[in-house]
Parts: C-alpha cells; structure tokens; sequence
C-alpha cells in the first residue's frame, strides 16, 4: 500500500501485477484465467471477497486461515512441503556379499617402456586410471546405495505439446526406483513451486508421486533459475540424507524471467574461464551448485550437489544448461527429438542406480630422484600437484559400476646415472599409484592394490622399447580430439566457420596418423566419427545454432567427466553393426535402462538379441 493512495497490487504467478480490488472481483465470478497472457492460475493465495468493503473488514482469508496475507512469492504451503520429508527406513539393509567393498583396480602405463639412459625427457607421459568393479544384480534389489531425486521439470507454456512425453518419461524413472529411494518433484514456469515432498518410492509413495506428475500443465513463462534453487533446497533442507543425492534438470527454453541479470553479464567470462558461462549463473545459483570448484577436499565432496541437465529441441538455452550442469559436476544431455526423452533419463537414471563407490582419490607418488610430476590432464576432475611435483592427488568422486577413468600424467625424467642404484640394474621406478575410496553401502574405507610404474633405461633401445603403448596414445588422440573441438567452438560462437572446419580438419588428419588409429582402434573411430559430425552441424551459422552448439556442449561434457551424455537422436545398434551410434563411457547398467525404456516404448531394443547404446566406444567394449 502506498501512503495515501489505497492500491493494493496483487502479483500472480505468471508475474503480472493487478489491482488487487479489480482481479478479486475478477476471481470472484470463477475467472482464473490471467487477462494479459491467458495462463490459467493453479493457486490463488486468497478466497476472493464479494466487494473491497468485505476484504478490509474480513482482514482476508488466505489459504483456509484467517490472519495477516503472505505474499504469493511465499505461500503458506510451500513451506508445509519441505516439511512432509518422509524419514529414511528404520532398518538397515546390509549390502549382499558378492557387492560389498570390492576394491577399485588401478591401471599405469608408460607411453614407452625404455628411455634412453642418457636422454632427459621434460614431458614423459603416463597413463593413470581406475576401473570401478561390477554390478552384478538387478538395480532395484537394495544391495545398492539408495538414492534422493529432485526432478526439477519445465511446464512453462512451450512444453505444451511435449508435456504427455514428460509426463511419461518421468514415470519411468519413479517406477524404476526402490523402496528406500526418495524423490521430490519441482516444476517452473513464471514462478517455481514443489508439487511432490521427498518420500519413499513404495506403495502409496509411488502411486502418488505418478499421480503428481499426470496432474502436470503447461502455461507461463520460463524461471530456470528459481526451479534449480527450490529444487537444491529440497536437498540442502533434508534431516536425513540417503548416501546419493542428484537433481535433474529438463527444459525446453530460455530463462524468460532473468533478462536484467542476463543482459548485464552477457559478454563477462565465469570464475572457471569457461567461455561458455555468463556470471549471471554464479549469482543465481544456489551456492552448493558452485561449491565444486570454490571448495576443496572432504568439503567440496560433502557440499556439491550435481545437477544432470536435460535441454529440449533446437529452443532450449545450452549455454545455460551446458554451464549449470558442469558448475555442479553433472553432465549435460541435448536431447534433439523429445521422443528420445524418456532414453535420456533412462541412460541418466541407470548411472545414479549403480553407484558402488564415493569419495574416490587416486594418489600419486615419485619414486625416484628427478622425477617429478608436472602436469595433470584430468578434464574436470580437481587434481592438485605438491612438493615441487613429488606427490600428486586426482579427486575423482564417485563411480558408477563398471566405470572407467582414465587419465595423463606428464612427468619430467633426467638422464640416468651411474651412480643411482636402480641405473646398475638398467630400470628406472618412476611413479606408485594407490586409490582410495567409500563403499557406497557399507560405507566402509576401501584401499586398492598399489600399481607402479617401472621403465627400463638402456644404453641403446631395441625395437621393442620403441613401441608406443596404444592405451597411452589413444587416451593423448581423445584429449586432443576435445581441446580441438573445443577450439572450433569458440571460433564458431565469433561466426568464423571457415577457422572451425579447418581446426577439425586438421584435427582429423592427427587422429588418422596416429598409432592407434591405424591399428584398428574402435575409439579412435568414433572419434573420426564425431569430428565428422562436429563438421556437419558447423556447416552454417543457422544450423550451429539450431542443433550444432548443443550438440557441442553435450559431448565436451561428456568428455570432461568421461561420463556418458545424450546427444541428439538415440541409437539402437544391432549386432554386427558400424560404431557410428555408439556412445563413450556408457556402462551395463545404462544400457540396461535404455533397453528398458525402448522395449516399453515399443521400440525395435524390445527384440532380445538388439543391445542399446548411446554415445561411442570405451576401449573394453571393443
């Protein structure tokens, strides 16, 4: 109210303001439609009063009570949400032997196995990884660590057609889910509210949460921001945590309702130099979205909640989506077609549903005098070098069953000499590599077998220390294949196509040289594969930014956390098939969702011989 003039103004969650008088009388007489934008309203904050004379006297009845309003940006009810948490099971649930602290192996290659005794080399590559064991039963059997979902979901007006799809998709994932997980479901349009409290996925708690979601409709603008931050509140707010916890993030659009933050910050790089970040992210964003790159250690595992996002058709803001997702250590899926959908979340969900270790630290040590470590190349992994390059720590966070992480490290050798024990010997140590790491069900602090890394230094190499480990030179093409489409991202973003194609090109004529590569290697030609179709969707500006930046994004993000990604149509490869569909880093239990999801869809994967995948080859799916 303004001092003297009487007006009360009335918000509604469309974010059009009204006279208060003129949209009560409106109500009144069972409109419930905005006049401005004709979004139907879900809640009105008020039972609208026959005249301005009875609102003054009836001190207004909001929600049921009779006490002083609250505002529609804070209704009464949304706070009762976060409050209807439902506790964990009182019963713990021992995790079956055949799962229980089974140790991470540790795989170290040198690119060579001999240096010349009297050569010192600056930047000696080594290959460091770690392979997560086996899942060996069904997902929904609770010898696995249970999970607590945020679906975050778009209803704005865009998702009008698309909205029966969601509806679907998101009941794939509620019926895919165990008794002890939770789920708690967000939606966002103009305005954002929490429709369905975190509870258990058994017996009514399932029936509800489906019975929630086919109530959803579409109308209103796009708020991207405050949906994520309710639904990281549902999260950060939690007495009870089970041991995973993710949020999944879909639209279909651009953030209508942040147009002020996005102007302002539109041309400022990120804190992480992304160029791919507007600042207006970190403004926005709740703080454990970011706390991934601004904490360190035991806390930045403790505060990050990653954010799985999933952008919509040729509209959707990849930027936005590509940025969130990796500020908070998740990945980003384009899903180009939304018939694809309900496969993304199945690839997504079936990760989260196996994750058999946390916490994971791989650490490395120099063994001998003069070696020291200087550089990691571990995507976004946090890695940290210390004592002048004599211990070196790759914080990898947490595995999925049958995942694999690989790694280089570039280490610095001097030229051998006579006087070192090991010289006598002609063998040189140069790096041990130990992982540790939490069971995710027991909890329990699990330490694998230290590997090393040994070398031989001759007076003279023999044909046999001049052979290049393929391991080791696979891994250098698919880092180099990344930073160059990468490079011809950024060019294209600055509308200079012509310097894109040529860097891929190049890039592509590397890759085929190669060792690897011209041993046959399956990855090296997925990777000819994806250079080709980086290519193709850069071919004109138009068509990069209808589906070529998304599809970019999508798959640097896949290449960053070695984790897989949806990117553009979803393939059912038959056997004996090219490697033109599949998907890197995707694992046994994603493709045995995606399975799921295609047969219950009707898609040719219901066939028992059929096996889906989804982006390219890791090298044990040769």
């Amino acid at each position: 109210m303004k001092k003297g003039e009487g007006q009360a103004l009335f918000t509604a969650e469309c974010s059009h303001h009204f006279h208060f008088n003129c949209i009560a009388t409106n109500v009144q007489h069972g409109n419930r439609i905005c006049p401005i934008c004709r979004s139907e309203w879900k809640d009105i904050p008020f039972q609208a009063p026959g005249s301005a004379n009875d609102f003054r006297n009836n001190n207004s009845t909001i929600l049921g009570f009779r006490h002083n309003w609250h505002p529609p940006s804070l209704p009464v009810l949304e706070t009762d949400q976060f409050s209807l948490e439902e506790p964990l099971s009182a019963t713990h649930v021992a995790p079956a032997p055949s799962t229980r602290s089974q140790p991470i192996t540790i795989k170290a290659l040198p690119e060579f196995p001999a240096v010349l005794a009297s050569d010192a080399v600056s930047k000696f590559p080594v290959l460091v990884g770690v392979s997560a064991p086996p899942f060996h039963v069904d997902v929904r059997h609770f010898n696995r660590a249970p999970i607590d979902l945020v679906a975050v979901l778009d209803v704005s007006g865009s998702m009008a057609g698309k909205l029966s799809l969601l509806k679907r998709a998101v009941c794939f994932i509620i019926q895919n889910l165990g008794p002890l997980d939770r789920v708690s479901i967000v939606t966002f349009s103009s305005s954002a509210r929490s429709i369905f409290p975190l509870r258990r996925m058994r017996g009514s708690g399932q029936d509800d949460a489906i019975s929630a979601v086919n109530a959803l409709s579409s109308g209103g603008g796009t708020n991207i921001a405050e949906g994520l931050k309710k639904g990281v509140r549902v999260l950060e707010e939690r007495r009870e945590q089970n041991p995973i916890a993710s949020v999944m993030l879909l639209s279909d659009g651009h953030d209508t309702l942040n147009d002020d933050t996005r102007s302002l910050y539109r041309n400022v790089q990120s804190l992480t130099s992304n160029p791919n970040y507007s600042l207006q992210y970190l403004y926005l964003l709740p703080a454990s979205i970011c706390s991934r790159n601004t904490a360190s250690g035991n806390e930045a595992r403790r505060l990050s909640i990653p954010v799985h996002t999933f952008g919509f058709g040729s509209e959707h803001d990849s930027n936005a989506m590509h940025a969130i997702s990796d500020l908070s250590g998740g990945t980003y899926s384009f899903i180009e077609t939304v018939d694809n959908l309900q496969d993304a979340f199945a690839r997504c969900i079936g990760g989260l549903l196996s994750v058999v270790a946390q916490d994971v630290r791989l650490t490395i040590h120099s063994l001998s005098r003069g070696v020291q470590i200087g550089s990691i190349h571990s995507g976004r992994y946090k890695n940290e070098i210390f004592n002048l390059g004599q211990k070196a720590t790759i914080d990898v966070g947490s595995l999925y069953a049958d995942e694999e992480k690989e790694f280089l490290v570039y280490v610095s050798i001097p030229a051998s000499s006579r006087g070192e024990g090991e010289a006598k010997l002609d063998h040189m140590s140069l790096l041990e590599v130990l992982c540790s790491n939490k069971d995710s069900t027991s909890s329990e602090i699990v330490e694998s077998r230290r590997e090393r890394v040994v070398i031989r230094r001759p007076k003279v190499l023999s044909p046999t220390d001049k052979m290049v480990c393929l391991e080791v030179d696979r891994q250098k093409n698919r880092l180099a294949v990344a930073d160059a489409i990468a490079t011809a991202q950024r060019m294209a973003e600055l509308g200079i196509l012509d310097h894109a194609q040529a860097v891929l090109s190049e890039q592509k004529t590397t890759l085929l040289s190669s060792v690897s590569a011209q041993a046959g290697d399956d990855l090296c030609k997925w990777l000819e594969k994806e250079l080709t179709e980086t290519a193709q969707r850069m071919a004109t500006l138009q068509l990069y930014e209808q589906s070529g930046r998304a599809y970019v994004l999508s798959g640097l993000s896949s290449h960053s956390w070695q984790r897989a990604t949806t990117r553009g149509h979803s393939t059912t490869i038959l056997p004996g098939e090219a490697a033109s569909g599949i998907s890197s880093y995707e694992t046994p239990s994603m493709i045995s969702m995606v399975s799921k999801s295609q047969c219950l869809n009707g898609g040719p994967s219901q066939q028992p011989q059929m096996v889906t995948k989804s982006c390219s080859l890791t090298p044990r799916h040769k």
